[in-house]
Formats: structure tokens, sequence, C-alpha cells
């Protein structure tokens, strides 16, 4: 199979590892195969894809997520630079609730992370110019839209940023974001 996934510290969350092919043009791979996924017992349709430019090193998105009936599963790629990326388990029956996943991807490693529902996202670029494109399950709701605070300490989470847990950038919007505690939670 071109594309292997691999479970992480939450069983749920999958680093997908595409097989890849070079040659004296560059290098081909396969981004998503429905099959391997299907193997791994996901069946997820994605609707979406978006597109995420940052300028600076340090740049912090997240953590975002989408309350039912909304809520998305995402396979997240960097295809320039390279970032930190995080999911963290916000579903309050789960034995690795507030928990997190963090896996480095870049346009060398050529890795997507699989997050299924339930879960916040959110990333913290280690290069200048890094381009992620993100497929998600459900289309964008400004109403369902939600967060968890980049950096709760109930998360964990060690961005390992130019300055550890002091981004460069941050949009006012994930600024107030509340805390874990206080945060729309899955069941």
């Amino acid at each position: 199979m071109p594309i292997a996934l691999r479970a992480t510290e939450i069983p749920e969350v999958l680093v997908v590892e595409p097989q890849v092919f070079p040659d004296a043009r560059g290098i081909f791979f396969e981004t998503y195969r429905q099959d391997a996924f299907e193997q791994h017992g996901i069946r997820v349709q994605f609707v979406q894809d978006n597109y995420s430019y940052s300028s600076f090193k340090g740049s912090v998105r997240g953590l975002h997520y989408q309350v039912p009936p909304n809520a998305q599963a995402k396979l997240v790629h960097v295809i320039r630079g390279k970032m930190y990326d995080v999911a963290v388990d916000l579903r309050r029956a789960s034995p690795t609730f507030g928990k997190h996943v963090a896996v480095e991807l870049s346009d060398q490693n050529h890795w997507a992370l699989y997050i299924p529902e339930g879960f916040a996202h959110g990333f913290q670029t280690l290069e200048d110019d890094t381009v992620v494109i993100y497929k998600v399950s459900r289309f964008y709701s400004r109403g369902a839209e939600r967060g968890v605070r980049w950096n709760d300490p109930a998360l964990g989470i060690q961005w390992p940023g130019p300055q550890p847990n002091a981004p460069q950038q941050l949009s006012e919007r994930d600024l107030r974001y509340p805390a874990l505690k206080d945060a729309a939670l899955f069941p």
C-alpha cells in the first residue's frame, strides 16, 4: 500500500506516511487513499479543502474545532515549510480526555496527521513561509466554531517556537479562547 497509517499515543489520531517516489524531476506520492483509511476502520468523507499560509516562524493557529452537528475530522499536510501539529482530545468520556498528540509535519517528511471528530487542532510554524492544506469532513460553520486557549497549562503542550510558549504571531480570536475547563466539549 502506498500509504501507511500509524497510531499515535492517542490511537484514533493517525500519522499518515506516504511512500515517496523520487526521480530526476522531483517526487511523487499519494496524499490520501480511501481504501487505506477503510482498512483502519475509518469511513470519512472529506467535503472541503482549506489552505493556510503563515509568513513567520513561530506563528500559532488554534486550538480550533467545531461542535456537533458540524464537528470535523481533518487530514492535515504541510506542502511548504515545517510545523508542530497538535490534536487535543475534547471527548469527556475518553480515557485520553485533555491529552494531546504533537507531530512535526514538513515538506521533507511528507507526513500528514489524521484528526477525528472530537479533537481540537492547532499548530505552530517552525519555518517562515509555511503552507498547510487540510481536508475536513464537514463544511465550515461560523456558528459551530469553537476553540481552546493554545497555552492552557492543563493541556501541557510544550510549543517549540523561537521562544518557548510565547509565539510571535497569534490572532485576536485565538487569544480570546477559554481554558479547557471552560470550553464547550464533546460527550
